[in-house]
């Protein structure tokens, strides 16, 4: 298993389904994850009831950041899977009662460790808008590093913000 000190990852499954329902459908998070449109509950169980295929097939993954108590506190993944660059995106959400305990750090690393040890990939990549500021610093503190910048390019009802990309380089 994926464990630390703070939390451990595991495969999402069915009985993850509320859970998971309520946090896509937070409208809050919406640009984070460039969402335009709620999840209805069916959509959220057949992506679950396929969530056990194989990284190499859907060129996805996502695991539930847990503390030790057994409370899921959010979610990790790995989305844009290319294992013939050996790279992928990395995202993550903690939902807001489990923020700022160490949890996002915690379970990115763990993911980060996954990517690199087990899939053996070269490097992560990851999209962050510039005024997202918590984001970048958690991502500056694994090491990642801005290396460009997409201008204008989230659309939001105040205008467009600029987004920011990060990279990890497996060394």
């Amino acid at each position: 298993m994926l464990r630390n000190e703070t939390c451990y990852l595991r495969a999402v499954d069915l009985a993850d389904m509320e859970y998971i329902y309520q946090l896509e459908n937070d409208s809050e998070l919406w640009e984070v994850g460039n969402l335009l449109a709620p999840y209805s509950r069916f959509t959220i169980r057949e992506y679950l009831e396929n969530a056990h295929r194989d990284i190499y097939e859907v060129k996805q993954l996502r695991l539930a950041i847990c503390t030790h108590s057994d409370q899921i506190a959010g979610l990790v993944d790995l989305y844009d899977f290319d294992p013939f660059h050996n790279r992928a995106g990395i995202g993550i959400v903690i939902d807001t009662p489990h923020r700022k305990k160490g949890l996002a750090r915690a379970g990115l690393q763990l993911m980060i460790e996954y990517a690199f040890k087990h899939l053996r990939l070269h490097q992560l990549h990851a999209s962050i808008s510039t005024d997202n500021v918590a984001s970048r610093m958690l991502f500056e503190r694994l090491r990642f590093r801005e290396s460009g910048i997409k201008k204008d390019w989230i659309a939001t009802p105040d205008g467009y913000k600029d987004e920011l990309i990060y990279q990890l380089i497996n060394e």
